[in-house]
């Protein structure tokens, strides 16, 4: 993992030292690399101090050199679970926030860090186990309740939720066919954390900020379907602002006359 800015090396060591960064910073002054990238931030004046600066985000690159540009405002350390989360490698990734008992499944819910700041994206993850012989009905079925993850109530972007592709189940009694989870299943979203402004008012005691929402879903059997459940989800983070302290003076980049 490495990230690139347009300040001198000098800049970044200062910056790494004082927030004790360990992975690597690259300097690129003249913004070669953020050029070729395509994302100079073209709204800054040529004759400015910022001129040179990218548009944040983060890019997943091969050993061939050919790279995919991940979500913008999205941090390096959050890309990493969401690629092992997709791929299937491990349980519950990222930070575990709880693991609930429900009737007829459980699940725990994670996310890829612990602390948050101002306009970050963040990936929320659900990680079922339903009971044995249980199935929850998928998005898309016609005539039966599905499973149903919803978000509320912190200012910000809450993007679509990612489901796992279903299974088609053959009820023969009915004789219909289904899309249905069984099983372990898998769930993510992502959250668009809001502004300083709008965050300070709505941290807790503690400084922290809650994300809620619930899990809706209706689980049936070989026999017979149950009443539907709704159970509250909630995740808590440690709130850290914006870093604006300014490197000494005489590191400080002077605008192109």
């Amino acid at each position: 993992m490495a990230a690139i800015s347009y300040d001198s090396a000098a800049v970044l060591k200062n910056f790494a030292d004082r927030k004790h960064i360990t992975y690597l910073l690259l300097s690129d002054p003249d913004s070669k690399i953020i050029r070729t990238f395509g994302i100079l931030n073209e709204t800054v004046p040529v004759n400015s101090r910022g001129y040179g600066i990218p548009y944040p985000g983060t890019y997943v690159v091969d050993t061939s050199g050919k790279w995919w540009p991940s979500s913008s405002r999205t941090i390096s350390k959050n890309v990493l679970p969401r690629w092992k989360f997709w791929s299937g490698f491990g349980g519950t990734l990222g930070s575990t926030h709880s693991t609930v008992e429900a009737k007829h499944l459980r699940f725990s819910s994670s996310a890829s860090t612990n602390v948050v700041r101002p306009s970050q994206r963040v990936a929320l993850f659900l990680d079922i186990e339903l009971m044995p012989k249980m199935h929850v009905y998928a998005p898309g079925v016609q005539g039966y309740i599905a499973i149903e993850w919803k978000m509320s109530g912190t200012p910000g972007k809450f993007y679509p939720v990612r489901y796992p592709a279903p299974e088609n189940l053959r009820l023969k009694v009915i004789k219909e066919t289904v899309p249905v989870y069984r099983g372990h299943v898998r769930l993510a979203q992502d959250v668009g954390i809001g502004t300083e402004a709008q965050l300070k008012p709505l941290l807790n005691e503690r400084g922290e900020v809650v994300l809620e929402g619930s899990l809706r879903y209706q689980a049936c059997d070989n026999h017979e379907c149950y009443i539907p459940e709704s159970v509250p989800l909630r995740w808590t983070f440690k709130f850290e602002p914006l870093d604006r302290e300014r490197v000494p003076a005489e590191l400080q980049r002077q605008p192109k006359p």
